[in-house]
């Protein structure tokens, strides 16, 4: 049998663990159902990113210039790229008479063209190499750029055929909607890089022309 008579001083000793114990738990109880301090846990939870500025400009387009299925009824098979410039659209074909249609800035007057080509080349952040004709009408620009967020052709390019045309996006996306290239059709670097991820190199571009025939420059003249 265990011998339950424990002297006083033993009594004191167990009452005083037992309430270190118990403090200990009230403690820990209390502090964990509190709010916890930046530096509780060495890691933290994802914090979620602001909207980039791109982000924000699209959001700011007209709404007919947002990216958006409609409907276009054409002959041109799926796939197929049509440059409205008159009305600064870009239409996709997808078939059974819908489009996925994007807003684009077109070339200014004087600069406009039409035709037929085909993507030729696909480049992500592309480098930007003004051609001649440019240079000659705008000195001021630079002879070499490389890509990034700086950069006139934006996050992605399509090239088109032997011209030194490019469907490209655009670091200045409140230019959507306007005429106001040098012969490119630019669409913002979100729209850009959607078009981007549905088309491949060999694609069909059709660029219808202006309604004023005389503003229209043969394919490939300028850049």
């Amino acid at each position: 049998m265990f011998n339950l008579d424990i002297s006083g001083a033993s009594s004191r000793a167990i009452a005083v663990a037992v309430g270190t114990i118990v403090g200990a738990i009230a403690f820990s109880s209390v502090a964990f159902a509190g709010p916890l301090s930046p530096s509780s846990f060495t890691s933290a939870a994802p914090v979620q990113a602001a909207p980039s500025q791109e982000q924000g400009a699209v959001s700011q387009l007209p709404a007919r210039l947002q990216r958006q299925a409609v409907s276009y009824p054409t002959r041109e098979a799926p796939g197929t790229i049509i440059i409205d410039t008159p009305n600064t659209y870009l239409y996709l074909v997808l078939g059974h008479g819908q489009a996925m249609r994007y807003g684009i800035g077109v070339g200014r007057d004087g600069f406009t063209w039409s035709g037929v080509q085909s993507i030729t080349k696909k480049s992500e952040w592309p480098d930007w190499t003004p051609p001649p004709e440019m240079i000659s009408s705008q000195p001021y620009l630079p002879r070499y750029m490389a890509g990034g967020p700086g950069n006139p052709l934006g996050a992605r390019a399509m090239y088109l055929g032997g011209t030194v045309y490019r469907i490209h996006g655009t670091n200045a996306p409140g230019t959507i909607g306007t005429r106001v290239s040098s012969g490119c059709i630019r669409l913002t670097n979100e729209d850009v890089a959607d078009l981007y991820s549905r088309v491949n190199v060999g694609t069909k571009v059709v660029v219808l022309p202006m309604v004023d025939r005389r503003a229209d420059n043969s394919v490939g003249k300028r850049g």
